[in-house]
This record gives C-alpha cells, structure tokens and sequence, in this order.
C-alpha cells in the first residue's frame, strides 16, 4: 500500500540590513506539500481505484471506505443536493464527514489524479 509523508518548507526572506531604519512588512511563507511512496507492483492499476470507494450512512455521518491499496483525494463530494467537505481517504481505510439530515443517498464524487487533474464524475449508493 501506499504511505503519505507531508513535507514542510518554511520560507524567509533575506533582509537588506541597509533598509533596518525604514518600515518594513516582511512575510514567511509555509509550504505544505503531500509526498506518496508506492510500491513497485501494487495489484490494482491507480487510475482504478477510485471507483471502488464505498459508502456507508450512520447517523449524522457518511464513511468513505477506501479497500484499494492507494491514498484516494476525494472532492466535489455531494449527497443528493447537498455539497460534503472533501475527504484524504487512506489506503485499505475509512474517513467520515459530516452529513446533512435531509442529504440524499445517492453521492457523486470526484476524485485527484496523480498528476493533480479532477477525476471525472462518479457515482455511488450509501450502503
């Protein structure tokens, strides 16, 4: 399966100490950025496993259930009419959002691709 590591960059820029005497508004920048480790021979193609997500109703909650070996980037998450926050589901995992009283069952998603382009839509049935 795959594994997820998150690399931090912090950027300050340099200061002209010439400048010391004058106002100046100086601004650091924090990159956060995913980094995915895959194996060499995973048994399902990348590109085929969005389309085995799951999804499972309990209460005021929707699981996302994840039985592919790869990170899956879920986002244009709706439930009927009502529009879901987006969702990082892990490998062979689950992750959960919130779900409206008066959503729909059927869900429409989209996923990111490894080269960071939306999926086309899909479609699923709460289970």
């Amino acid at each position: 399966r795959e594994s997820l590591f998150w690399m931090n960059v912090k950027a300050i820029p340099s200061m002209d100490k010439s400048k010391l005497t004058e106002n100046t508004l100086q601004l650091a920048i924090i990159s956060r950025i995913k980094l995915y480790y895959r194996p060499a021979k995973l048994a399902l193609p990348p590109d085929q496993a969005a389309e085995k997500l799951r999804f499972r109703r309990s209460a005021n909650s929707l699981t996302l259930i994840n039985p592919t070996p790869y990170y899956l980037t879920v986002t244009e998450l709706n439930a009927g009419a009502r529009v879901l926050e987006n969702a990082l589901v892990p490998p062979m995992g689950e992750s959960t959002v919130k779900l409206p009283s008066d959503a729909g069952s059927n869900i429409t998603y989209r996923t990111i691709n490894d080269y960071g382009a939306l999926t086309p839509k899909m479609t699923g049935v709460m289970e």
